[in-house]
């Protein structure tokens, strides 16, 4: 009797965990699918979002980011917004998404003072949540990649910022099959964290997106 009180509980629980994953891949399908523009397009906002990704041990970035920072900086070219927030994982010493980001940027002539690094952006989810919390972004444009679009648009308007997105896409990316399998998974985590109204692992002090983007440097570079 005990065990079958234990199976009917486990299946009661894998069922309500595949309803929480049909559920939540499709709303953030649906909610993905509108406000996606192209640069010529987009309208104008407080700050392109540019969201980070890998970082090679020589410091040149993945095509993935490579792309994702050129989309970012036509939207700043062509004077759709005033700011860029470079949002990455730069939890460790050995390991910096975010200052290589804004090395590429100032090679391409955007002025230091306009570009802001968010070094604690360990997740999608934590980099909309401090670009709204931190930074006080309120009007964005989303920069990356068309199968990681859909949750990051989700995840910011859920968070409350009027958000619209621009696909990254500039080439066929290596695994890419892979990555928006692991897109499944990852809309599942997003909308629990969202349930829960999970916190980031760092805050800090606010830095406007209206200020000078130097003011979130931490090396000499």
């Amino acid at each position: 009797m005990k065990l079958r009180k234990i199976l009917k509980f486990c299946a009661a629980a894998a069922i309500l965990v595949i309803t929480f994953a049909l559920y939540s891949n499709l709303a953030i399908y649906i909610s993905g699918k509108s406000g996606v523009q192209t640069v010529t397009n987009s309208p104008e906002a407080d700050a392109a979002i540019v969201l980070g990704a890998r970082v090679y041990k020589s410091g040149s970035l993945s095509p993935v980011l490579a792309d994702r920072l050129a989309t970012g900086i036509e939207l700043y070219t062509e004077g759709k917004v005033k700011k860029l927030l470079l949002t990455g994982d730069h939890g460790q010493t050995t390991y910096d998404e975010v200052n290589n980001m804004r090395l590429y940027a100032l090679e391409q002539g955007v002025p230091e003072e306009d570009i802001f690094m968010d070094h604690a952006g360990f997740s999608t989810y934590e980099s909309m949540y401090r670009a709204r919390d931190v930074f006080k972004v309120k009007k964005a444009i989303i920069v990356t990649q068309e199968f990681h679009l859909p949750r990051a648009l989700y995840l910011a308007r859920s968070l409350g910022l009027k958000a619209s997105g621009v696909k990254a896409d500039k080439r066929e990316y290596l695994g890419e099959d892979y990555l928006r399998l692991r897109e499944l998974l990852a809309n599942t985590k997003a909308a629990a964290q969202l349930a829960i109204h999970d916190r980031p692992t760092y805050l800090g002090p606010e830095i406007p997106i209206w200020g000078d983007g130097r003011a979130t440097k931490d090396t000499k570079i």
